[in-house]
């Protein structure tokens, strides 16, 4: 139900007053099943589970929360927060499944920025140099570590426009991307690492 004003004119002694009036429209709304011949549309596939890549995570050991609808990594809870599984859909370029694991690699590669990993500037905000030369830490990190764990066949548009998307806000420094490919490199090999824990001076 919505509601709406109408107006009505009163010429008495020869005025021209207008006056509004609240009335109620009631507009009928169907389920889905009360609909005859409604085409849903395609089943959406699930997440298929990656063993070999679940168990490279798994090894990291770092602490992964499925809950919300956000990725991101929280530097001060030094948690990865990643929406449920089913949530990711995919889309003209991703499987659910590349589309699932490319996000988690991504927040991964932020995992391993802290001083006691690899040490790389997190303090940046979002629009300043520092923020989007993590960003591009994280996708070319991701992207190899893709290429790596076989989630992704052949290099991926969505990762391209990602990263052409940040070296766009650096395109002043011209060793941008070789800096990010350096630092992307370091954080592949630490996490690759990770098959025995590794006491964290923060606990």
């Amino acid at each position: 139900m919505w509601f709406s004003t109408r107006r009505s004119r009163s010429t008495e002694e020869g005025g021209d007053e207008r006056k509004s009036r609240l009335f109620a429209r009631a507009t009928p709304v169907f389920n889905a099943d009360q609909v005859d011949g409604l085409n849903e549309g395609p089943v959406a596939t699930p997440v298929q589970e990656l063993q070999d890549v679940d168990g490279f995570i798994a090894r990291t050991e770092a602490k992964i929360v499925h809950s919300g609808n956000r990725a991101c990594f929280i530097p001060k809870l030094d948690e990865i927060h990643m929406p449920p599984r089913e949530a990711f859909t995919g889309s003209a370029s991703s499987t659910p499944s590349e589309a699932y694991y490319s996000t988690l690699l991504h927040e991964l590669t932020h995992w391993t920025a802290l001083p006691h990993r690899c040490d790389r500037d997190l303090s940046g905000r979002f629009g300043t140099e520092a923020y989007a030369m993590e960003e591009l830490v994280a996708e070319l990190g991701a992207a190899f570590l893709c290429a790596e764990l076989g989630i992704a066949v052949e290099p991926r548009a969505d990762h391209a426009q990602y990263l052409a998307h940040w070296l766009n806000v650096l395109k002043a420094d011209k060793r941008a991307i070789f800096t990010a490919a350096s630092k992307a490199g370091e954080a592949v090999s630490f996490l690759q690492r990770r098959e025995a824990p590794i006491t964290s001076p923060m606990a």
